[in-house]
């Protein structure tokens, strides 16, 4: 198996695919910062020219206006590079984590809420193109701008630029402590923002038991107390920003109070401070200009470390462990006429967090054609078979193995065609009638699909409807017990050789409960079926076998 991509490798590949975007970048990026340094010095010849009572050429004027202009053509060009170039970056790492979410085990999504993963492919990853457009690559040019201002400030003001080296590693050092307190918020703040996000959906999808307990008031207290604690990091965020601006404001205002006022005294002091008029001019706008980038580095440094904790997230996410590779080799009609058991089971133990035994010692091995029902208290881990039959979860120890091949090397292209999974509760995929039973495989045909509908004795119940299969798929537009006979039309519509039948009539009233299990009767003819359902296993015979 090869290594986990990780996050550097994907940037990587994006960039190298988008050189000529990269490159261009970093020539815009080069011009920007030379076209920062140019205008000043030309105004510092305007000036000087104008004080010593010359007139000021055609040619020097229309330069310094042809600078400033172009320095401004050179910084859209710059922001226009670096937001496409940015969405590339989101577009390619975004396509990298679904691959990933393809590849992972079914044991990692059982561990996970579903708002947090969302949170990754949403948040997180926006905050990479952040990282890249308002954080990385603008703080490179601001810093590279600084640099070249502090040059210049050095060649033309000796004084200044002394003052200058001193003044700045202080306001690094300051940079440096708002950069930790604004990252721990920002870390706080992605985790309310998780918890937030997966409190909707868990709501909602237990919304009738908050009801009938009366839990609307928890519901809404735990939610608050997520959207507090966010609301809470980000004005500590809010606080560290608002107050760096004005600190960078001040200390520009009395650095050229300072020059100003050193320049004018005599003797040594004027050697040390003095320049010209056209100088002072030039200087004045050096020192407006690099506290311009600094302050800027402030406002960066918020996006960086919102960035630096979705970063985190997102190298976690893509260091998670995959799931075995499938036999390639395996194909449908191999395992079908293998001659092996359909299902054979040897001392297999199961684990979901590696400390509590699900499934321990089990031995069980069912025959083609063969209907077995398993029994078991609550918890003995009936589901969890099922999970282990269908190459869901790898076991602990022992062997699950489907017509003499590992069940979790199978792959998924063949399970499809070899596993009818019927679950206890319907659900709904978004789309057509059609879709729910298909779920877009188009290797099932029109007539595959209707023979399933017919089978469990839907097929004239959905021509009746407006559409008939092509008619949208929603909430309300099919009973409980329909939505089951439905659920059984998926699983059988590919002709699998493997029924999974787990607990489907549980919730199901008598009537309904017959009609089901007269479906599922149909279904199960020639096929081998394994199912938990006592009252299945009364009416049909066949051999039982007790989990404890």
């Amino acid at each position: 198996m090869k290594r986990n991509e990780m996050l550097s490798d994907i940037l990587g590949r994006v960039l190298w695919r988008n050189r000529l975007l990269a490159a261009g970048l970093l020539l815009a990026v080069a011009g920007s910062v030379v076209l920062a340094l140019v205008p000043p010095l030309v105004l510092e010849r305007v000036v000087d020219h104008l004080t010593a009572g010359e007139a000021v050429s055609f040619v020097l004027a229309l330069c310094y206006f042809l600078t400033l202009a172009l320095s401004s053509v050179v910084d859209a060009g710059k922001e226009t590079i670096i937001t496409v170039l940015g969405q590339k970056l989101t577009r390619g790492l975004r396509h990298a984590m679904c691959a990933k979410l393809s590849r992972l085990p079914a044991a990692w999504f059982s561990a996970q809420d579903p708002g947090a993963v969302a949170s990754r492919f949403v948040g997180d990853v926006d905050t990479v193109e952040a990282l890249f457009a308002s954080g990385v690559v603008s703080m490179a040019a601001d810093v590279c701008k600084v640099m070249g201002i502090l040059a210049v400030i050095w060649v033309k003001s000796r004084g200044l630029g002394v003052l200058m080296l001193l003044v700045t590693p202080l306001l690094f050092l300051m940079t440096r402590v708002f950069q930790k307190r604004m990252l721990q918020a920002q870390l706080e703040h992605r985790a309310a923002v998780a918890r937030a996000s997966q409190h909707v959906p868990e709501t909602i999808h237990s919304i009738r038991t908050v009801h009938t307990l009366r839990k609307e008031r928890y519901m809404a207290r735990r939610y608050d107390s997520a959207i507090q604690d966010g609301y809470r990091a980000m004005e500590r965020t809010n606080f560290y920003d608002a107050i760096y601006s004005p600190i960078v404001l001040t200390v520009s205002a009395v650095m050229v109070a300072l020059v100003m006022t050193l320049s004018a005294k005599g003797g040594g002091m004027r050697e040390f401070f003095g320049m010209s008029v056209g100088t002072a001019v030039a200087i004045i706008a050096y020192i407006s200009k690099v506290f311009e980038p600094l302050e800027s580095i402030g406002m960066e440094i918020q996006s960086i470390q919102s960035a630096v904790a979705g970063v985190r997230r997102i190298q976690s996410f893509l260091a998670e462990a995959e799931q075995p590779p499938t036999d390639g080799s395996v194909t449908l009609e191999a395992l079908k006429t293998s001659g092996r058991p359909a299902v054979e089971l040897e001392e297999v133990s199961f684990s979901y967090d590696g400390q509590h035994s699900v499934v321990s010692g089990c031995d069980l091995t069912v025959e083609p054609g063969e209907t077995v029902t398993l029994t078991g208290r609550t918890g003995a881990g009936k589901t969890t078979l099922f999970r282990l039959v269908l190459g869901l979860y790898p076991p602990g120890s022992g062997s699950v193995r489907v017509f003499g091949t590992e069940a979790a090397s199978i792959p998924p292209t063949i399970r499809r065609r070899l596993f009818g999974y019927v679950e206890q509760s319907f659900r709904l995929v978004p789309g057509t009638v059609g879709d729910q039973i298909t779920l877009w495989d188009e290797a099932i045909s029109q007539e595959q699909m209707e023979d399933a509908a017919r089978m469990v004795g839907l097929h004239d119940t959905i021509l009746a409807l407006d559409r008939g299969y092509d008619t949208p798929c929603a909430e309300g537009l099919f009973s409980q017990g329909q939505l089951q006979l439905l659920a059984i039309a998926r699983a059988v519509a590919a002709d699998p050789a493997i029924l999974l039948l787990d607990e489907i009539t549980a919730s199901l009233d008598t009537e309904t409960e017959t009609r089901v299990l007269e479906a599922l009767r149909r279904a199960a003819a020639n096929r081998t079926a394994l199912a938990i359902s006592h009252r299945l296993y009364r009416e049909t015979g066949g051999r039982q076998f007790s989990l404890t």
